[in-house]
């Protein structure tokens, strides 16, 4: 394995932060609704912050897979979007501070970058690492966003849902960065917030702000979430609006409100689907069918 320090530059002198809380919010494969990329954007605008270090984007990003826009001004090109993989200091209004690694999830070197965020981690001393996430469920628009969570030891899931089921699924960067911090015997604690799966494509500010909400739990930082509930409540009437002039689409969300109020865990519990639902599949493809029509109606957007 090359040298993970290379990985990464220190911008300046680090912060003065006592155990600093470290949060690892990567855009990409699991970021449903958008949330994790809203949540980043809201957390920038919210508070004070500077660059602490930035990461070597070349070694680490596929750009034919993912493609940065360049723009192209009539007869030269003029700007292009380069990703950024950076670990910023976010002060809230009384100057509480956290660290954010934020950007593109790595396409490559995951174990290489891992390792080289765990010895960032330790030059700037930090205590708890967070990661966000937000995945498709099978809950409706129309109740509030929960979260389930995991970590390294129990104690830090005081409060929190977990979710009880074994599964194999694909991996991705930020949770190995979990795994291994895990086995080196560090605090992880790993947020995902839940999306609805019909939307899961569209971006979803609930979601966001269920993120920030817990963060600011987790950390004891002032962090307000106004914005984000004023976009979320433009989504819900959108979406309530074209529920309405389709009966199966809100047959589906009945179906799910019903699934949603039975277990009656406001929206944070990870219980499976009663025998008299239909699977998430077989919801999600009704949704695809009622919005593909949609998207055939003339005039429609």
């Amino acid at each position: 394995m090359l040298d993970p320090g290379s990985l990464y530059t220190l911008e300046g002198q680090p912060p003065v932060l006592v155990e600093p809380h470290l949060v690892v919010a990567l855009s990409g494969f699991i970021d449903a609704g958008a949330a994790v990329r809203l949540a980043v954007a809201h957390l920038r605008d919210v508070c004070e912050r500077e660059l602490v270090a930035t990461f070597d984007v070349d070694q680490l990003h596929d750009y034919r897979a993912r493609r940065p826009t360049m723009t192209f001004a009539g007869d030269r090109w003029e700007d292009f979007d380069a990703p950024a993989l950076t670990v910023e200091v976010l002060r809230d209004a009384e100057g509480a501070g956290v660290l954010l690694l934020s950007g593109p999830e790595p396409d490559v070197q995951w174990e290489r970058f891992s390792r080289a965020v765990w010895q960032l981690a330790d030059r700037l001393g930090v205590g708890l690492v967070t990661t966000l996430s937000a995945a498709p469920t099978a809950v409706p628009h129309t109740r509030p966003s929960g979260v389930t969570a995991s970590a390294s030891r129990p104690e830090l899931l005081e409060g929190y849902r977990t979710w009880d089921v074994e599964a194999q699924v694909p991996g991705h960067a930020a949770a190995l960065l979990a795994l291994r911090g895990a086995q080196a015997g560090r605090d992880v604690l790993s947020v995902l917030a839940h999306v609805p799966h019909y939307l899961a494509g569209n971006d979803y500010p609930d979601a966001a702000a269920v993120l920030v909400r817990t963060l600011a739990g987790a950390t004891g930082l002032s962090l307000p979430v106004t914005s984000l509930l004023e976009a979320a409540s433009a989504t819900r009437v959108e979406v309530d609006a074209q529920v309405a002039d389709s009966p199966e689409a809100a047959a589906v969300v009945r179906a799910l409100e019903e699934q949603y109020d039975a277990r009656g865990d406001e929206g944070s519990g990870t219980g499976a689907a009663g025998a008299f639902l239909p699977t998430a599949d077989e919801l999600g493809e009704e949704f695809e069918r009622f919005l593909a029509r949609r998207e055939e109606e003339p005039g429609t957007d």
